[in-house]
């Protein structure tokens, strides 16, 4: 009894980082109404001439693109603290305030959320040309049209807004409790981003009312399981609701498995060594919407402890490993740049592992290096020219560029330079900098290897071989 409490304590803190790790991250990426300045001041120029420049129609674009793909990562973090939100009858001090915590990360980032889909639905308000324009819909970045109308009605709803008043005036009774339970470096931060919110409540509120004539008042009930359960179902009402207005690419029956099985991770497994970069896909991941092309996801293969020391590789930081397991990857995801065991990364459905072709002594120092940044928070803005935060395709830069003859060219996304995932199997191609070892859930559950799979990755999207 005493271990499964112990395992069920160190499962429930370890979602509890993660899900701090993604709130951070997506608190530095949702931009702020400074941020805006330079789009407030293209659509008051676009409101004047009727329409939008393409410059103008680029930038706004990609506020609006960077908010959704945020967006998207948050509701999934709010998704994961589900099960850690409904308290049994009878509870422990302890049991209390890890449910207070899990509170206050959903809760936040719901107001973080709010207060920056706000910015753009005021901007809209304004400026009828804005909301024109984002209802265009995108296709480069499956945005549908009719989206951003979708959501303006959402973020005004007097229902919707009723039930967040409700979570506000939960947190407003148990504040005191709240940040108590947000002991520890981590929460510590996420209890820092809350209070810098804690301002902007009550004023979306206010103007709320100004809009509306009324809404709707609840009153809460004492504490207990069920005011925590119905105070927090405002956040899966309404972020669920908004996320089912986007479109999935490539959508999968309910609860369908991933085709890469238990069978296939092992196999794959098998043939890794350590410096693979694996490639990956997740059919039905909401992300696939914010990323380009076919393959949006890589994580580097570091092998296991014994791997590691044939190659003069340590992993120095091991505290900032969150899952239970032998470590495999190094792997940047919402939750942040951390190591990870196969069953973890390779929850995908499709998959390709490619070897850089560098001596041992280059290897063991692009791990070495790759490894420096495990623990960073996870890079929502995409921009390289800074490495305290990284997407998943700029550790793999950021492991390989200048490492003998490779050197990969970034391009522009968002007023940024960087490295899509595709950008890097084109330049490694080209160049012939790795080879393709193995490929598995393309076009069918053959397991393909060498020429065949590099033939079959091809052929999967649409590969640009150039000289680089």
């Amino acid at each position: 009894m005493a271990t499964t409490l112990q395992q069920h304590n160190a499962l429930l803190d370890a979602q509890l980082k993660d899900a701090a790790r993604a709130l951070l991250a997506g608190h530095a990426a949702l931009p702020s109404l400074d941020d805006l300045s330079l789009e407030q001041t293209d659509a008051a120029a676009a409101h004047e001439r009727g329409y939008y420049k393409p410059s103008e129609d680029e930038r706004l674009r990609e506020s609006y693109v960077q908010y959704m793909g945020v967006r998207a990562a948050l509701w999934q973090t709010v998704q994961s603290l589900l099960p850690y939100i409904e308290l049994p009858r009878k509870f422990k001090k302890g049991d209390w305030y890890n449910h207070l915590k899990a509170f206050s990360i959903a809760f936040c980032c719901a107001a973080m959320l709010m207060r920056s889909g706000y910015y753009l639905v005021d901007m809209a308000n304004q400026y009828p040309v804005v909301r024109k324009k984002l209802d265009e819909g995108e296709p480069r970045f499956g945005i549908a049209k009719k989206q951003f109308t979708e959501i303006f009605n959402s973020l005004v709803s007097s229902q919707r807004i009723s039930k967040y008043h409700n979570a506000v005036l939960f947190f407003q009774k148990y504040k005191d409790e709240i940040y108590a339970s947000l002991q520890g470096q981590l929460f510590e931060d996420v209890a820092r981003v809350l209070i810098a919110e804690e301002p902007f409540l009550e004023l979306r509120l206010s103007n709320h009312i100004k809009r509306k004539a009324a809404f709707e008042k609840h009153n809460l009930k004492n504490r207990g399981a069920s005011v925590l359960h119905k105070t927090l179902f405002f956040v899966f009402e309404t972020f669920g609701n908004d996320l089912s207005e986007l479109n999935q690419p490539l959508v999968k029956p309910l609860n369908a498995p991933k085709r890469v099985s238990a069978g296939i991770r092992q196999r794959l497994v098998d043939l890794a060594k350590p410096g693979d970069v694996f490639v990956t896909r997740h059919d039905d991941a909401m992300t696939n919407l914010f990323l380009p092309g076919f393959w949006p996801h890589a994580a580097l293969y570091i092998g296991t402890d014994d791997d590691r020391d044939a190659i003069g590789v340590e992993l120095a930081r091991e505290e900032h490993q969150s899952l239970p397991g032998v470590v495999h990857f190094l792997e940047a995801k919402k939750d942040g740049v951390l190591f990870r065991p196969s069953d973890d990364t390779l929850q995908v459905d499709s998959c390709v592992i490619l070897r850089p072709k560098i001596n041992q002594k280059s290897l063991s120092d692009a791990l070495n290096r790759a490894i420096s940044h495990g623990g960073k928070l996870y890079d929502f803005v995409f921009d390289f020219s800074k490495s305290e935060r990284l997407v998943c395709s700029e550790l793999i830069y950021r492991t390989y560029d200048g490492c003998e003859s490779i050197h990969f060219s970034l391009s522009q996304k968002a007023g940024n330079n960087y490295l899509s995932t595709e950008d890097f199997l084109n330049q490694s191609l080209s160049a012939g900098w790795f080879d393709v070892i193995a490929l598995y859930g393309v076009g069918n559950q053959e397991f393909f290897i060498g020429d065949a799979a590099k033939k079959r990755l091809i052929s999967s999207y649409d590969v640009q071989l150039k000289p680089v």
